[in-house]
């Protein structure tokens, strides 16, 4: 009789530990995740944001579909870019991946657009 009180009273002493043990790792591993995932994840969408925001007409820009093109009209969300002469189309503000202003960023962007495609 006496030892098998003792096994139950042991069992529920390593159920309460187990269950602080869980609670310690399950806090452990969502601050790792916020750490290295979400963090630079809202780190990055902040700057792409900044970026949006701070374009002008005359900048030159990279879509996300890889079309270079230069601003000439913003109206709210939509952009409109001059991609050859007298040919513009319009855009999301948002589909705009990078903002280039002199020729070596321009031909930098392009060879990542290059890589990423024959990659795929």
């Amino acid at each position: 009789m006496f030892i098998s009180e003792a096994f139950a009273a042991a069992e529920t002493a390593n159920q309460a530990g187990g269950l602080s043990a869980t609670l310690v790792q399950l806090a452990l591993i969502l601050l790792i995740f916020y750490f290295f995932l979400i963090r630079p994840q809202q780190k990055k969408i902040r700057e792409h944001s900044e970026m949006v925001n701070a374009l002008k007409v005359g900048d030159k820009v990279l879509t996300s579909g890889g079309i270079h093109g230069k601003v000439s009209k913003i109206d709210g969300n939509e952009i409109s870019l001059e991609v050859a002469d007298k040919v513009n189309i319009v855009i999301d503000r948002m589909s705009i991946s990078g903002v280039f202003n002199d020729k070596k960023s321009v031909e930098k962007a392009d060879k990542k657009v290059s890589a990423k495609k024959s990659q795929k």
